[in-house]
């Protein structure tokens, strides 16, 4: 298993490294040449001309603005343009230049409760949060068609992968462990696209009713037994109590009397109204070994 992982950590650490080396190229081979061929040159020349043209009014669609919050990645006849713009004022030039404005701020999805069967063959509906942001503009644009969607249901996927690896006991009482995991699988697979994911949250685990009952009824089983351990204990714990009482008892006479007296306080204090005539034991004795005889 440590062997597999290793080759795919290898693996997409190479798929990264080509993805940015290509990237890499492409910005290279922008800067040194935009247009392919004569008509690239003569389109830029025309556009160029027409800004000359209808200046000052081609300001308007020359001047672009993007937020603190944003870039913008800019594309001449087809190839990128540099790097990312922004924030503040860029110029395109008309009918040659293309942008794109990719929002940079952390993006908060719910994943769609999904339905998996665990380790032990539960079938529980686990739904999460996953907080994610675009470190890389550019290529979150040339990686990816749609670098959020993707995310959202890479998302999905690796959810019901690491809860099928999960029996229901470690599910509900090792969220943190979880989401963990899941935050690493999705942080693989997102940086090539541009894409940091920065926390994962398991928000709910929805059990069958049928289950409920059953783990209801097996909690309360084992809270019935658990007092009746501890009634017991307390019960051994009294009768040894009273048989030390007993043997200090029998060392002293007197004080059996003593706690006839006292007994006869706390009744009188408790009910007045009762009569109470102690009797000796030792007449009790005599009295039933005389009938047995």
């Amino acid at each position: 298993m440590n062997l597999d992982r290793n080759d795919q950590h290898s693996r997409s650490a190479t798929a990264i490294q080509f993805s940015r080396a290509s990237i890499i190229r492409t910005h290279h081979d922008s800067h040194e040449d935009y247009n392919l061929g004569l008509c690239g040159y003569i389109l830029l020349i025309l556009s160029y001309a027409l800004i000359c043209l209808t200046f000052p009014f081609s300001l308007t669609v020359c001047l672009k603005v993007v937020q603190e919050y944003e870039r913008a990645v800019m594309f001449r006849l087809g190839r990128i343009l540099g790097g990312a713009k922004g924030p503040g004022l860029f110029i395109i030039v008309p009918c040659v230049d293309a942008y794109t404005k990719v929002d940079l701020r952390t993006i908060t999805f719910d994943v769609p409760p999904q339905e998996i069967l665990t380790k032990d063959s539960v079938t529980v509906a686990v739904d999460a949060v996953v907080y994610f942001r675009v470190f890389d503009p550019v290529i979150s644009i040339t990686n990816v068609e749609d670098a959020p969607k993707s995310t959202q249901l890479l998302a999905a996927t690796s959810l019901r992968n690491v809860l099928g690896t999960k029996s229901l006991q470690e599910i509900l009482s090792d969220r943190e462990s979880i989401a963990q995991t899941m935050q690493a699988a999705l942080d693989e697979g997102t940086e090539g696209w541009g894409v940091r994911v920065e926390r994962v949250e398991v928000k709910d685990v929805r059990l069958p009713v049928q289950l409920q009952r059953a783990m209801a009824a097996e909690a309360e089983a084992a809270r019935e037994a658990r007092a009746k351990v501890i009634a017991a204990e307390g019960e051994q714990k009294a009768s040894r109590a009273l048989k030390d009482a007993a043997d200090v008892i029998m060392q002293s006479p007197t004080a059996l009397q003593l706690r006839y007296l006292q007994t006869l306080t706390t009744i009188a204090s408790e009910k007045n109204s009762t009569i109470v005539f102690p009797i000796p034991i030792e007449l009790m004795q005599a009295a039933i070994t005389t009938y047995q005889t």
